[in-house]
């Protein structure tokens, strides 16, 4: 037993042996007569030793004052009650009650349950920093929400030194004018401005997580506006992984106001799918490789390779993974995809049972010239070398991430991914035959991942941390846009549902214009559009204003997922196509335009710009 036990325990006995003396004054209006006063003093060591006894019993010290709550209120009134009649019994064995007022017996568990209780609540309060909140060198901040949120968050910053909140905002009209741990609920997130230019405030929290996320971006929207610094907390969905606790406040990113819906993954099908089984991720240094990674190590596989052509971002996802994952059993593998040799070796020595391939050159304006048959041969023949490996090894399933830009592409990196696509098909169509094997072909099909590699948006904050200009291509240009972890969900998920041969679209919201994904990142870094100004440079070779998720001679079925559809493209490539394919990209082009012709005869919707 511990200093601290002892002293609690000490605590409870001093309490009881008070509350028993205090009863006997209270009873004779603190006037106590002689006669009592002796028998205060005779019952007093039996009734301490009767109640400390009775509270070890029911485990009172095995609780933390530090955080006292009514589970522990509840544990001390069953002890005090439990005493409450085995005290009276023995003193009536000892003395049959003599000197004993009945009003005593009464008042004494009421007493000791006011001390016991509230000694313990009140150093809770004092930990928690309710007796003495509102320092000097704390940050008033207003808190968005009043909700289960809110409360948690008002205990935790109830102990910071850097936050003092003065105020709540809420939607619920019934709740303006109440108060929430102490304090008051000043109106609606729409009188953001109003309330933090009365309590002088220039910093607000949005504790929202599990709102909808059309809710949060109208919160911070107000906020911003109203030139105010946006914090927020974690969402739900990252509550409930266990990867963050509600005190955790942050800056608001960009990501917070995207408004996408958390991800409903079919659990049980994805442990089957993937638990216990070996899974090989090429591309798996890239921030889609990575992120897929992630979420199959959560369904438990026996074997997770790594497989990336760049030696620095295969060490980043090791230290990562063999720290977050030791208990998995991690390969992390340098190679090239379109290097056969090594994918056979890669292959034959881990037998993956599942492949995701990731492994892409993705930047268009980079892949659009001087690149360009080097996007031919990474994306095509890297995606068509994973193709065979799998097929030649027995890999039950293979799933290839693809992109929007495949539809209807006017890029060299659109078209490129379209004829990989193909490739995937026509080697499905000729497993279904009998002639290849029994892998299952998958493609996914998605838009712009907002942070991953190549985006916008790292390009936007290293702007605006220079004082600006931002730079967008052309007012009027949209994008699709979703997470990173929501992209690489819906990937597995696609890859459960998949039967052969499919391309999984994924639902993509509302596009995007890019220059509001401009004004946001400005007003959520605290300046204004004079300060940090937008710039308009022209579309980039291969750039298109907008992009589409399926083409014209394409049509989309429903899936039991409300945010994947499939897509059903007509391919009427014969045995002899593929051979033609390889046979071109065993040949190089004498130059660009050699390049684009190459992908027009294979690709028919090829449109170079």
């Amino acid at each position: 037993m511990n200093l601290r036990a002892l002293l609690v325990i000490l605590h409870d006995l001093v309490a009881s042996a008070l509350a028993w003396a205090v009863a006997y004054w209270l009873r004779f209006n603190f006037d106590l007569p002689p006669n009592f006063s002796h028998g205060l003093l005779t019952a007093l060591p039996w009734v301490v030793v009767l109640q400390g006894s009775v509270f070890s019993l029911f485990g009172l010290y095995r609780g933390m004052w530090r955080f006292a709550s009514l589970p522990d209120l509840k544990n001390i009134l069953v002890a005090v009650g439990s005493s409450a009649l085995v005290v009276p019994v023995v003193l009536f064995l000892l003395n049959r009650l003599s000197d004993v007022p009945r009003s005593v017996l009464f008042l004494d568990p009421l007493l000791l349950v006011l001390m016991m209780g509230g000694s313990r609540f009140a150093y809770r309060a004092w930990r928690d920093g309710l007796l003495f909140s509102g320092m000097s060198d704390q940050k008033p901040v207003i808190v968005l929400g009043a909700g289960e949120a809110a409360a948690t968050l008002l205990r935790d910053l109830h102990r910071s030194s850097v936050w003092n909140v003065v105020a709540l905002l809420d939607d619920d009209p019934q709740k303006k004018g109440r108060r929430l741990a102490g304090v008051p609920v000043a109106g609606t997130t729409a009188a953001v401005a109003e309330v933090a230019e009365r309590y002088q405030v220039r910093d607000v929290i949005v504790a929202m997580p599990a709102a909808q996320p059309g809710e949060r971006r109208h919160a911070v929207e107000a906020a911003a506006a109203a030139g105010l610094t946006v914090h927020t907390v974690p969402a739900l969905e990252e509550l409930l992984s266990g990867r963050v606790t509600l005190s955790q406040i942050r800056r608001v990113e960009l990501e917070d106001l995207l408004g996408r819906a958390p991800v409903e993954l079919d659990s049980g099908g994805l442990t089957r799918l993937l638990s216990g089984r070996t899974v090989l991720v090429t591309g798996a240094g890239g921030s889609i490789g990575s992120e897929l990674c992630r979420q199959v190590a959560v369904f438990h596989p026996q074997r997770l390779v790594f497989f990336d052509a760049s030696e620095f971002a295969l060490y980043r996802v090791e230290q990562e993974f063999v720290a977050r994952f030791p208990d998995l059993e991690s390969v992390f593998l340098v190679g090239d995809v379109r290097d056969g040799a090594r994918l056979a070796e890669v292959f034959a020595t881990y037998r993956p049972d599942v492949v995701f391939h990731a492994a892409a050159y993705k930047h268009v304006p980079l892949m659009e010239r001087e690149n360009a048959w080097q996007a031919v041969r990474n994306n095509v023949l890297g995606s068509l070398q994973v193709a065979r490996a799998s097929l030649a090894h027995g890999v039950s399933e293979m799933v290839m991430v693809s992109t929007d830009k495949a539809v209807n592409p006017t890029n060299v990196m659109g078209a490129t991914k379209r004829l990989a696509e193909r490739i995937c098909q026509h080697l499905q169509a000729s497993a279904g035959e009998g002639g290849a094997g029994q892998t299952r072909f998958v493609t996914v099909r998605f838009g712009n991942v907002l942070g991953s590699n190549g985006s916008v948006i790292p390009k936007f904050r290293e702007q605006i941390a220079k004082g600006g200009p931002v730079t967008v291509t052309h007012p009027e240009i949209i994008r699709y846009f979703m997470l990173i972890p929501e992209a690489a969900q819906l990937v597995l998920q696609a890859g459960l549902m998949g039967e052969g041969g499919e391309i999984f679209v994924l639902e993509m919201g509302e596009p995007i214009k890019i220059v509001d994904l401009a004004r946001d990142m400005i007003r959520l870094s605290g300046f204004s559009e004079e300060e940090i100004p937008i710039q308009f440079t022209g579309l980039r070779p291969g750039e298109k204003l907008y992009e589409e998720l399926l083409a014209d001679d394409e049509s989309t079925l429903p899936t039991p997922h409300s945010k994947l559809r499939v897509a059903k493209a007509r391919d009427e490539a014969d045995a002899a196509w593929l051979a033609e394919v390889e046979a071109w990209l065993a040949a190089p082009p004498a130059d660009i335009e050699a390049v684009k012709a190459g992908l027009l005869r294979f690709v028919p919707e090829y449109r170079p710009q």
